[in-house]
């Protein structure tokens, strides 16, 4: 209720789970993809050396995370402007936009 006894309502889509950050509208673009890969095929064939996969939610590019020495899943958002990505894992939930700079 506002000073004045009027309702305010609240856009649910607003907030995102936490109920403080703005939902990551780029998450309502997505559709279900499958993983293009097991592994980050640009490490592999320099023979380097990754700390984390990630996904592309938008074509299932599959790439090493930021906490890698080449973060080519970095290098695939800049170069396709594709804006989530999801840990490869099957059993994590953990996403992160590269548009936002967060995880959602």
């Amino acid at each position: 209720m506002t000073a004045d006894g009027t309702s305010m309502a609240l856009d649910a889509r607003v907030a995102g789970p936490n109920g403080s950050a703005p939902r990551c509208e780029h998450l309502d673009a997505l559709a279900p993809v499958d993983a293009s890969a097991t592994t980050c095929r640009e490490c592999q064939a320099t023979g380097e050396y990754w700390a984390g996969l990630v996904v592309c939610l938008t074509c299932g590019w599959v790439a090493c995370s930021d906490d890698s020495p080449r973060r080519h899943a970095f290098a695939h958002y800049e170069e396709t402007d594709h804006p989530v990505v999801r840990a490869l894992q099957a059993d994590s939930s953990w996403k992160w936009c590269y548009v936002h700079r967060r995880t959602i």
